[in-house]
Formats: C-alpha cells, sequence, structure tokens
C-alpha cells in the first residue's frame, strides 16, 4: 500500500501537501488564470478530524475537490483529469496517489491506495459548487439562506461534511460563501431543533422504570442507551456543532468542554446491572444537560431537577419543561406550526435514506399533518 515505513500523516495535511506540491503547479503551467477553489471536503474520517492508521484501508489518501465555475467544469473538467492522471507523482510522503478496487466481491467499490507504473488513478475531483452541493444536500444554493424545510431535510451529517475539512484556496470565494452559509442553523432553526430534541428525551424517560418494574431489564438498559444517545446528540446541539453519524458520535462529543464532566454519569447509565444505579445516573445526566440549556438564556430558566413521574416510582427530569419553554420562544410562523418532528435525523435512523438527498427532497416537499 505505501512505501517502507511511510508515517501516518493526518488526511487533511496530505490533501494539503497534495495540492501545494502536485496540484497546484500543474494548474498553474497548463490552466494559468483559471479560477478555481481546492478543498478536502465531503465524505471521509479526514474531513472530520477522526482518521488514523487505520483509516487508510479504504477511500483514505492523498484527496482534493476542485471546483470551477460551472462553464469551466464542463469544459475542461475531463481534460484536468486526464493531466492529473498523467502528471500526479506517484506517491506523495510516501502515500501512492493510485487507487484500485478491491478484489473482493463483498466489497468490491471501497477504494485503496497501491503503486503503479501507469497513469494514476486519483481521487482528485473536479466539480462546481453549485452542482457538488446540490449533489451532497438536495439543495440549490444561491444566495441567502436555505429555506426553513431545506434546513430540516438535511441530515446533520452532511452539513458536517460540507462545512469541515479544509480549503487551500478559494480564488471565486463561491465555496467560501456557500460554507459560510451552511454553518450553523437560523437562530429560530435552532431553537425548534432543541425543542424537538427536548421531546424525544421527555417521551421516553419515564420508560426506563417502567420496564424495570415489570421485570425486563433488558428493555430499561435498552431505553437508557436511547437516552444517553439523544442526551449526547442534544449537548452537540446546544454547543452548535453538528451531530455526526454513530460512528464519531462519542469522538465528537468527547471534544466538548462538557463532555468530562458528563461521561461519567452516561457511562453509569450505559453499565448499570440495576435499575437503581441505572436511573441514579440518568438524573445526573438529565441536571448537567438542563443546566447547560439554562446556561443559552434561549428560553425562560427551567429548575434543572428530576423529580416523581407522577404518581409513579420514577425520578425523571420532565423533559416536556424545556420543550414548553424553548417553544414559546419560536416566533417564526412556519417552524411554530410544525409538529415536533425535528429534522430529518431527528425522526429517521435509515442510512440509505439519509445518504439519498433524493429521498430526503420528497421528505422536505410532504407536509407533514398538524
Amino acid at each position: 500500500m505505501t512505501t517502507p515505513g511511510a508515517p501516518f500523516i493526518p488526511g487533511l495535511e496530505l490533501s494539503r501537501i497534495l495540492y501545494e506540491e502536485a496540484v497546484r503547479p500543474v494548474l498553474g503551467q497548463e490552466y494559468p488564470g483559471l479560477p478555481y477553489a481546492a478543498a478536502r471536503v465531503g465524505s471521509g474520517s479526514e474531513v472530520l478530524g477522526f482518521d488514523t492508521p487505520r483509516s487508510a484501508d479504504h477511500e483514505w489518501g492523498p484527496r482534493l475537490n476542485l471546483f470551477l465555475a460551472p462553464q469551466d467544469a464542463a469544459a475542461h473538467g475531463t481534460d484536468i483529469r486526464r493531466l492529473l492522471a498523467e502528471r500526479l507523482p506517484k506517491q506523495v510522503r510516501g502515500w501512492p496517489t493510485h487507487f484500485q478496487q478491491r478484489d473482493d466481491p463483498l466489497d468490491p467499490v471501497s477504494g485503496h491506495m497501491a503503486l503503479t507504473d501507469d497513469p494514476v488513478n486519483h481521487r482528485v475531483s473536479v466539480d462546481d459548487v453549485r452542482g457538488w452541493l446540490n449533489s451532497q444536500l438536495g439543495l440549490a444554493l444561491e444566495t441567502g439562506e436555505p429555506a426553513v424545510r431545506d434546513w430540516l431535510a438535511i441530515p446533520q451529517q452532511k452539513l458536517a461534511e460540507v462545512t469541515g475539512g479544509a480549503v487551500f484556496h478559494d480564488g471565486p470565494g463561491t465555496l467560501g460563501s456557500a460554507r459560510r452559509r451552511l454553518t450553523w442553523y437560523p437562530d429560530q432553526v435552532w431553537r425548534y431543533l432543541l425543542a424537538c430534541q427536548w421531546q424525544r428525551i421527555s417521551q421516553e424517560e419515564a420508560f426506563v422504570g417502567r420496564c424495570a418494574e415489570v421485570g425486563d431489564g433488558l428493555g430499561s438498559a435498552v431505553v437508557a442507551g436511547r437516552l444517553v444517545r439523544d442526551l449526547m446528540r442534544l449537548c452537540l446541539l446546544l454547543q452548535r456543532q453538528f451531530a455526526p453519524y454513530s460512528k464519531w458520535l462519542g469522538s465528537a462529543f468527547g471534544q466538548l468542554p462538557v463532555s468530562e464532566a458528563l461521561t461519567p454519569a452516561l457511562r453509569g447509565a450505559l453499565t448499570a446491572a440495576e435499575y437503581p444505579d441505572r436511573e441514579r445516573s440518568l438524573c445526573e445526566a438529565y441536571e448537567a444537560v438542563a443546566a447547560l440549556q439554562n446556561r443559552t438564556g434561549l428560553a425562560e430558566r427551567v429548575v434543572p431537577t428530576c423529580r416523581p413521574y407522577h404518581g409513579r416510582p420514577f425520578q425523571v427530569l420532565h423533559a416536556e419543561r424545556f420543550v414548553h419553554a424553548l417553544a414559546e420562544t419560536i416566533t417564526d410562523p412556519e417552524l411554530s406550526s410544525l409538529p415536533l418532528y425535528g429534522n430529518v435525523d431527528q425522526w429517521a435512523d435509515s442510512t440509505d435514506l439519509l445518504s439519498s438527498p433524493r429521498a430526503l427532497r420528497a421528505a422536505r416537499r410532504a407536509e407533514p399533518p398538524c
């Protein structure tokens, strides 16, 4: 895969080297004056900063995204890719620029690096910003903010991929402008999503005790696990960070300032063998996240302590109190009229759906019943 002794280099650094030492000189010589942007964005663990040596076994390596104006991409895109296949070095810092397909029939699409004497099958894409955003997000972003239903139909993982990574050059400025508009939700959308995330917690927090009461310890633990996941995603929302998909959720949560203090309670809820310990850990976590919500100042302060679930002997936060407090601050008429379903990855958990802009566009067009 690599030359002997090639050290691991974080993927974004490898992409920067590829651009500065190989791609930029070729473009400058063969296409002087051509406006373009060069970046490493989109899918890939390196875009989120979570790549490790393990990442090098598939679709990781010297990769780059080039963005041209639409007319230039149409006129020159194929020729640029062919030119780079012939002119790129065979390796960058010991990592091959040639990607080949696996022979494994069960994994026929994952490219991995290999040395070659032929022109390289590189991973330098050539797109225009508008077309690329449409393929990634199902969104034709022109000027201004996306519409409310656009925001609600874009998975947070996709937003993290588009706004993460690194931009090495942005001559036209189009890429940077689009990324800035997608950096975080508009204030009213943010409040709505927070209310929806608290709603998820309010709907299941009593089930941990109810399952245990009927002798279903496994069910109680499963519900607790769901609540831990929802609390982690809620913390990311509160800290204005897009939540990545499950492989990197814990890693992203671990980078939050609150994670050090909150992780013991979350881990306690997951590992508890008996319900009283599970309830105790969950209540500790609920109260910490509730205090974090109060500190945002987005809504009226809610007493952040657990209490009995009506007449039943279960300690819960009664998270609906935070739902109501946030809902009262939503003044946007479209958002205030929507049910508390939230965005697509608050009500859907199918990888196939969340990876399909076409399906998400259909979901965006759908009018939910009120």
